[in-house]
C-alpha cells in the first residue's frame, strides 16, 4: 500500500529564513515557466512548449543565476515544472470537454506553499534514526522533525509544505504493509446528513460537529477587521500582515478540528465493522447555487428563489467535510482489511424497508418517515441508512432481492446486527472483486 506520513517541522530562525527562500525561488520559476508559454502562444506562430523543453533550459538557468536557483535540488524544480504541466493538461483537458476552461495563473509568494523533492536522496534525505528525527534539506540543512510515529515502507517522495507559520513534511512511502484487525462479524450502512453527521443502520446517531458555525463569530470578526485594510496592496504593513495571520490561523485551527472528527470517527467504524456501506452521493449537485429566477413582469428583476436557504445548507454540507471523511474512511479500511462498498442514493429516504414501496410521500418531514403502504414509521436517516446496508447485501451477494432476514429487520423489531453474517471468506472475495475506493 501507499501511504502519506505527515510531520511538524521544528526549524531553526535561519533555516525558516532559507525554507522561505525556497518557496520564493520556486514560486518564481513557476511564474517564467508560465510566462514563457502564454509568450510562445500570444506570437504570431502560435507555438507551444512542453515540459521537456523548459526542463532542458534549468542547467543554463541555474549557471545564469546561482544564488538563488542554483542553491536548490535539480529534481525539485523539475518537479514545479510539472506542476505548471499538469495545470496545462488539466486545462486543456476541460477545454476539450466543455467545462470551465479555468487557465493556469500566476501565484503569489502567498499561495505557493509546497516543493516537492521527486525521489529520496536527491537533494533531500529523509533520516529517522536520531533523537529527534531529522530531515536533510540541500540549501537549508538538517532540520529537526517531530515524528509522532513511526515510518512504515520505503520513502518516495518527499514534500515541504508551509501552513501558516508552521511547517511540515510529508513523506509519501510505498510498500506499507497492511495492519488487519480482528473479525467484527458485524456489517453497517451510513446515511450522511447535515442534523447528524452520519446516521449507522443500527439506529445510532452520530453528533456533526460544526466547528466552522463553532467559529463563526470569532472568524467573522478577524475577516472584518481583514477588510479595513487595503486588498492590494505593494507593501503590506505589520498590522495587515497580523491580520492575515489571524484569519489564517482560525481556518487552520478549522481544519485540524474537522480532520481529527474525521479520523476518529472512522476509526471507530472500522474497528467495530466489517463491511461499511454508505450512499455515494454528488457532493457537487448538491451544492449547486439555484439558478436565478427573472420576473416577467419587471424587466432585469428576479424572483426569490431561495438562494440564501440554499447558501446556509451549503455552508453545512461544506463544514461536515464529507468528501475527506469519506477518503479518510476507505484509506483506513483498506489498512485494517475491511471492505467499504459505495452504493446509489437513489431513493434510499423514499424506499420502505419494510414493504419495499417506493414514494416521496413517504419522507413527510426532514427527520420523519412513514409508508403511505403498510404505515410503517421510522426516523428518515435510520431508513435510509438500512436502505444503504440492504443494497450493499445486494451487491455482495449478487442476488435479485434483499435477504428476508434484512428486508423485514425493521418489521420484526430487530437491528441489523442480529441478522445472520456472511462468512469472513466470502468477505474477503468481495474485497478482491470490488476493492475499496482510495
Amino acid at each position: 500500500m501507499i501511504r502519506a506520513y505527515k510531520f511538524l517541522l521544528r526549524p531553526t530562525t535561519r533555516q525558516t529564513v532559507a525554507l522561505s527562500e525556497m518557496l520564493r525561488d520556486h514560486c518564481s520559476l513557476y511564474n517564467g515557466a508560465l510566462q514563457e508559454r502564454r509568450d510562445a502562444y500570444r506570437h504570431s506562430s502560435r507555438t507551444g512548449i512542453r515540459y521537456s523543453e523548459q526542463s532542458a533550459q534549468l542547467k543554463a538557468i541555474r549557471a545564469f543565476d546561482p544564488e538563488r536557483q542554483g542553491r536548490w535540488s535539480f529534481s525539485s524544480q523539475q518537479a514545479t515544472l510539472r506542476r505548471l504541466d499538469r495545470a496545462f493538461q488539466a486545462f486543456f483537458r476541460r477545454v476539450s470537454s466543455g467545462e470551465k476552461p479555468g487557465y493556469p495563473r500566476f501565484k503569489g509568494i502567498g499561495h505557493f506553499d509546497t516543493v516537492v523533492f521527486p525521489r529520496d536522496g536527491d537533494g533531500c534525505r529523509w533520516a529517522p534514526g536520531g533523537h529527534p528525527a531529522r530531515v536533510r534539506l540541500q540549501g537549508v540543512g538538517n532540520v529537526r522533525v517531530h515524528q509522532h510515529r513511526p515510518v512504515a515502507g520505503r520513502v518516495k517522495t518527499i514534500t515541504f509544505k508551509r501552513e501558516g507559520r508552521r511547517w511540515y513534511v510529508i513523506l509519501a512511502c510505498d510498500g506499507v504493509p497492511a495492519d488487519p484487525l480482528p473479525t467484527a462479524n458485524s456489517r453497517v450502512g451510513l446515511d450522511m446528513g447535515i442534523t447528524y453527521f452520519l446516521t449507522t443502520s443500527d439506529g445510532r446517531h452520530v453528533a456533526s460537529p460544526r466547528v466552522l458555525k463553532a467559529m463563526s463569530v470569532e472568524l467573522a470578526e478577524a475577516q472584518r477587521h481583514l477588510a479595513t485594510f487595503p486588498r492590494r496592496a505593494r507593501q503590506r504593513t505589520k498590522k495587515h500582515r497580523a491580520a492575515v495571520r489571524r484569519v489564517a490561523k482560525i481556518h487552520a485551527k478549522i481544519r485540524r478540528q474537522r480532520r481529527d472528527f474525521h479520523h476518529k470517527t472512522a476509526r471507530s467504524l472500522v474497528r467495530d465493522h466489517d463491511v461499511i456501506a454508505y450512499e455515494q452521493l454528488n457532493i457537487t449537485g448538491l451544492t449547486k447555487k439555484p439558478a436565478p429566477v427573472p420576473d416577467p413582469m419587471t424587466s432585469g428583476a428576479h424572483l426569490p428563489n431561495g438562494a440564501a436557504a440554499k447558501a446556509g445548507l451549503n455552508r453545512g454540507i461544506f463544514d461536515a467535510g464529507w468528501r475527506q471523511f469519506l477518503t479518510i474512511l476507505a484509506d483506513k479500511a483498506e489498512s485494517a482489511g475491511r471492505l467499504v462498498i459505495a452504493v446509489s442514493a437513489r431513493n434510499t429516504s423514499r424506499t420502505c424497508p419494510s414493504c419495499g414501496h417506493v414514494a416521496r410521500e413517504n419522507r413527510v418531514t426532514q427527520a420523519e418517515f412513514v409508508c403511505v403502504k403498510c404505515g410503517f414509521a421510522a426516523n428518515a436517516d435510520h431508513v435510509g441508512a438500512t436502505n444503504v446496508l440492504n443494497r450493499a447485501g445486494l451487491a455482495l451477494c449478487g442476488a435479485s432481492q434483499p435477504p428476508p432476514q434484512e428486508a423485514h429487520a425493521f418489521k420484526q423489531g430487530r437491528s441489523h446486527q442480529d441478522t445472520p453474517m456472511r462468512s469472513r471468506a466470502a468477505v474477503r472475495t468481495a474485497t478482491a472483486s470490488q476493492p475499496a475506493k482510495t
